[in-house]
């Protein structure tokens, strides 16, 4: 589901903004694992300017690199970078939901569905843009990635509940599922 940044007029909760810390915070008082719902709203009430980010970007050849924000046992809050071209495998997020927040780039998310008899098929495509706010539930299964023709770095902002573990991947037109456990973040 894919929405898009409100302004203050637009905002549910208008003239109350968070900061890049105040979600951060937040997040780390959380006593439950939210709902994706409660995630969406934490991130729509959310201003997140340049220089709050800046320590956690860093770009990397041949893979987008994840660095963590935060992380308890109810959430966990990573910054990715990506060159162009990068993308992840196809994956769901074996029991946790997750939001994704466009910073700053073009990010291609597809969808898939996966059935016993036929393995995996396509679903849809879509495209978002610079605060673009996406999401997944268990049990979505998506690629994300910062298409070639982008020509640009891309900056995204997800928030996992609850914190990832081992996640499941697939191959278009197979049956088969694997297992895959992500790296520990680049930076932490």
């Amino acid at each position: 589901m894919a929405t898009q940044f409100q302004d203050t007029e637009n905002s549910p909760y208008p003239g109350s903004h968070l900061s890049f810390t105040d979600l951060t915070d937040r997040l780390n008082s959380l006593s439950s694992v939210p709902s994706l719902a409660a995630v969406y709203e934490l991130v729509e009430r959310t201003k997140i300017g340049d220089e709050e980010v800046q320590p956690y970007l860093g770009f990397k050849e041949g893979n987008y690199s994840r660095h963590r924000v935060m992380k308890n046992e109810f959430v966990e809050m990573l910054v990715l970078c990506w060159k162009p071209g990068q993308r992840t495998p196809i994956h769901d997020h074996n029991g946790a939901h997750g939001a994704v927040f466009v910073h700053e780039g073009i990010l291609w998310e597809t969808t898939f569905e996966y059935k016993t008899e036929t393995g995996l098929g396509y679903q849809s495509h879509r495209e978002l843009r610079t605060g673009g706010l996406t999401g997944s539930e268990v049990p979505d299964i998506h690629q994300l990635g910062n298409p070639d023709v982008s020509g640009r770095d891309l900056i995204t902002i997800h928030i996992y509940a609850p914190p990832l573990g081992v996640l499941k991947t697939y191959k278009l037109g197979s049956a088969t599922i694997d297992l895959y456990t992500p790296a520990e973040p680049d930076f932490v």
